[in-house]
């Protein structure tokens, strides 16, 4: 059957049943953009595709002030010592994880990056591998290790320190003596990549090291000609990571011609373990601003939150003191990054700027709206007969807003494209319509807009029967749309076996630091979620799971998710029809995109937004409110909206519509939340 013709069919059908429905509750115009300033390091860094980690220790993690930086600040995790080869071998083949899944765990429910560290070491390495005098044993042993642990976190690991500090100190420029070295020649390191690419082929692999900052020094050298000639013959190795554990004057002089010239080898860059004596900020913004300066440095990790924390700790050399605070270092290095250091006060043992775990405070568990008029209408032309326009989709970008929305009329589905500087000139906007680009014509509803920060480029997600995407790098650009491509090859199965007489619509991606989420709804009760990684995306989604669900109609369609501003809270609107047959929106909270939702304003007393506590100055032209967006605070892939003052673009219609659903007279207009308290 016809898809346009089963989606009027089902809008007129809902619209009619429901009367006697009883609710159960439950940069620049034509390039990147280059003005996105975030408040915390991680988030900063992300919005480059970069990221800013720390290195973790499970004993610290019930240590509330440690933990309250650790999930503001960072993006990545690093395992301090709890993957190293003493903690989860410590007699042969005899593994224990339980202090790493603690890292592991608690990095993946909040979104965070994790970096393995390490699989092959001389130090901390247990007394009966280092007893091995046997070539064969000692390659079997190395192997099984490497596999064993990279099997038990592979597909959770971003990137891993295969081998750490081979080489030696001084002039030799050699590798240092070690039994792996002794028993099984320098070839080990070798062994040891190749090993690992078969264990986890999607992880990054990576030589990491200290003293390799300078460029001139030997010690540098020798790295240099080792992973100049793997990469000649095809050994696996993906990047290579320079401690960084300076001095209190900092990085040399040649710092960032040596992240260069190691990049032009084909791999990646990173600072991985850094901390400098006595934190000066000039030595920390230097550092980072030389990792900036080179497209493949692709992350930062401090080795430790605070001074206390640090193995150093004589030194201080980190971004926070013993107590927690902010060091002027973190405003130089968040600086240097081009991020903007928050000025608030600090609360007794609370870092500037930190709302606590979940942050509470945030989000009210009540909501009273203020509407506009109808601020958009349909244009129609020569060639397009509109009746309504629907599903908008907006971003604040280069002094205009952006708005892409549904255009629906008799024939059928398609998008359109509008901008203005200000919600005054919303009305008199021209109107692009997209299928005159690659966009094509054909059915495609229900578009998302945001900027994907690590490729560059603008997305727009919509429906055509699939989750589909077009690309563009210039979002002013009506024209520059590329054609549609799919996410999935085909329908989920969990999707096929729960839709029931329901349809898959309103696609919704986000992502965290790490992971990229599509969620999609039925008309069925169902709020469906995949995922891929950071580096993946737009490819790879899978492990297609039911990520809420309720009664038919409370739990609908028009789902948005968004990260709040200055928390670890994300937000959940699902639109539903209420037991008078009009639509409203429903909320929850969570703090990880993967993680269960609780209840916000969820009912038809207590909506998130229906016409119950919207009220309409200039006149009550919609008792319905339906499928819009927030106005968010950026435009990134991780849709940040700001905690309080929200506003959301909507969509309604003059009360006294009905028939067709297809051709139902549909408005935009804007909510301005009303009881903020900040």
């Amino acid at each position: 059957m016809n898809l346009l013709k089963r989606l009027g069919c089902r809008r007129a059908s809902v619209l009619g049943l429901l009367a006697a429905t009883v609710l159960v509750t439950p940069g620049t115009a034509t390039g990147a953009p280059d003005d996105v300033r975030a408040g915390t390091l991680g988030a900063q860094a992300a919005q480059s595709g970069r990221y800013f980690g720390a290195a973790v220790a499970a004993g610290k993690l019930g240590d509330g002030t440690y933990t309250g930086i650790l999930d503001r600040e960072f993006n990545s995790v690093t395992a301090e010592n709890e993957m190293k080869w003493d903690a989860t071998e410590p007699s042969r083949g005899s593994f224990t994880f339980s202090r790493a899944d603690q890292i592991a765990q608690r990095a993946q429910a909040r979104g965070q990056r994790l970096r393995g560290h390490t699989l092959v070491w001389h130090s901390q390495l247990p007394g009966w591998v280092n007893s091995i005098r046997d070539a064969n044993t000692l390659r079997g042993v190395m192997n099984n290790h490497i596999t064993t642990v990279m099997n038990r976190y592979k597909g959770r690991i971003h990137s891993w320190d295969v081998v750490n500090e081979a080489f030696a100190d001084g002039g030799s420029g050699q590798m240092r003596g070690s039994v792996f070295r002794d028993v099984l020649g320098t070839g080990f390191v070798e062994q040891a990549f190749r090993t690992a690419r078969s264990a986890d082929p999607a992880a990054k692999l990576c030589y990491n090291d200290y003293n390799i900052e300078n460029w001139s020094d030997a010690k540098t050298q020798g790295v240099y000609r080792m992973v100049r000639d793997f990469k000649s013959r095809g050994v696996p190795i993906d990047c290579v990571g320079l401690q960084a554990h300076f001095g209190a004057g900092g990085p040399p002089g040649s710092f960032q011609t040596t992240l260069s010239n190691f990049a032009a080898l084909g791999v990646d860059v990173q600072i991985t373990e850094l901390d400098i004596a006595q934190a000066p900020p000039t030595a920390y913004a230097n550092t980072v601003r030389a990792c900036m300066n080179v497209a493949r440095c692709t992350g930062i990790t401090v080795w430790g939150i605070r001074d206390s924390d640090s193995w150093r700790s004589g030194e201080n050399p980190l971004l926070f003191d013993r107590s927690g605070n902010k060091k002027p270092a973190y405003n130089a290095t968040l600086t240097a990054m081009g991020g903007t250091p928050t000025t608030t006060p600090t609360r007794s043992g609370t870092p500037a700027g930190s709302n606590g775990a979940t942050n509470a405070a945030a989000l009210p568990g009540r909501y009273a709206w203020s509407s506009s008029g109808t601020l958009i209408s349909p244009k129609s032309d020569a060639t397009h007969n509109i009746a309504g326009i629907k599903d908008p989709t907006v971003v604040r970008y280069n002094g205009k807003y952006h708005v892409f929305a549904s255009t629906a009329g008799s024939s059928g589905y398609n998008l359109v494209y509008l901008n203005f500087s200000d919600w005054s000139q919303a009305g008199s906007a021209t109107h692009h319509y997209l299928d005159r680009s690659a966009i094509g014509k054909g059915y495609r509803a229900a578009p998302q807009v945001f900027y994907y920060a690590p490729q560059r480029l603008w997305y727009l997600v919509y429906q055509t029967g699939n989750a589909s995407y077009s690309t563009n790098p210039d979002i002013s650009n009506p024209n520059g749309w590329s054609a549609p491509r799919h996410f999935y090859s085909s329908m989920p199965d969990i999707i096929k076996q729960n839709i029931g007489d329901g349809h898959w619509v309103d696609m919704w991606v986000i992502c965290d630091s790490a992971n990229c989420y599509l969620f999609s709804s039925d008309d069925n009760g169902h709020l469906y979620r995949s995922q891929t990684t950071v580096g993946q995306f737009p490819n790879g989604f899978t492990n297609t799971v039911i990520a809420a669900r309720d009664s038919k109609y409370a739990m609908f369609e028009a789902s948005n998710v968004y990260k709040v501003q200055g928390s670890n809270q994300y937000l959940l609107l699902v639109e539903a029809i209420g037991s008078d047959g009009r639509r409203y929106f429903r909320s929850w909270t969570s703090n990880s995109l993967a993680g269960s939702w609780t209840q916000l304003a969820a009912s038809e007393s207590n909506p998130f937004a229906r016409a119950n506590n919207v009220s309409f100055p200039s006149g009550s032209w919609t008792r319905d409110i339906s499928h819009g967006e927030m106005i968010r605070a950026g435009h990134d892939q991780t849709l940040t909206i700001p905690a309080c003052r929200l506003q959301y673009l909507y969509q309604g219609l003059n009360p006294s519509a009905g028939g067709n659903y297809d051709l139902l007279p549909w408005r935009l207009g804007l909510l301005t939340q009303t009881n903020s308290t900040c």
